[in-house]
């Protein structure tokens, strides 16, 4: 497998997040409404998400497989970032979201490489305590995927004014230091 590095979304990658954003997997991983035909929601602006780059607050990543983008994550400051979308939420955490855009690179590990990217990224900055991390509560897949790499399940909790049903999952630095012991 090639190794996937990541670099800072810009808007050079808008027309790709746009292509992947119509991928019937990307939508479904979403929403659970079948009859979204768009990833993030109808209102979703790539370059409004991009050009709010803020480090450490607000942060979008393209993941890339030899030089082609695979796929994307979002990394920022739950309790900072300007959109609210975690609502009350202690400080010094991190929350994630990852997908892998493109069909022929899905299952084959990429996915772990850019999560586990993201999380020594995450606990690189001292405050950070924690990561979370809010799949749909329907998407039984993603929730293995992340407790495999050592998150917890905490509780349910609605976003997006109550359209999505999400299991929050949580992992805390010491549990990663505990699994990472060694390597």
């Amino acid at each position: 497998m090639s190794e996937v590095t990541l670099r800072v979304a810009t808007a050079a990658d808008i027309p790709t997040l746009e292509r992947w954003d119509l991928d019937p997997t990307v939508i479904s991983s979403t929403t659970d409404n079948p009859d979204a035909s768009v990833a993030f929601g109808e209102e979703n602006s790539w370059a409004e998400n991009i050009a709010m780059h803020q480090d450490d607050v607000w942060e979008y990543w393209i993941a890339e497989v030899a030089g082609r983008p695979i796929g994307a994550m979002q990394m920022i400051d739950p309790h900072l970032e300007p959109t609210h979308y975690w609502g009350e939420i202690a400080p010094d955490l991190r929350a994630l979201d990852i997908w892998i855009g493109e069909p022929d690179a899905r299952g084959k590990g990429y996915g772990e490489a850019m999560m586990r990217q993201g999380i020594a990224r995450s606990f690189a900055r001292p405050e950070v305590t924690a990561i979370v991390i809010d799949p749909l509560n329907s998407n039984t897949r993603a929730h293995k995927f992340y407790q495999r790499v050592g998150f917890v399940p905490t509780h349910r909790q609605t976003f997006n004014n109550g359209e999505d049903d999400c299991l929050v999952h949580k992992l805390t630095r010491a549990d990663w230091l505990a699994q990472n012991q060694g390597d």
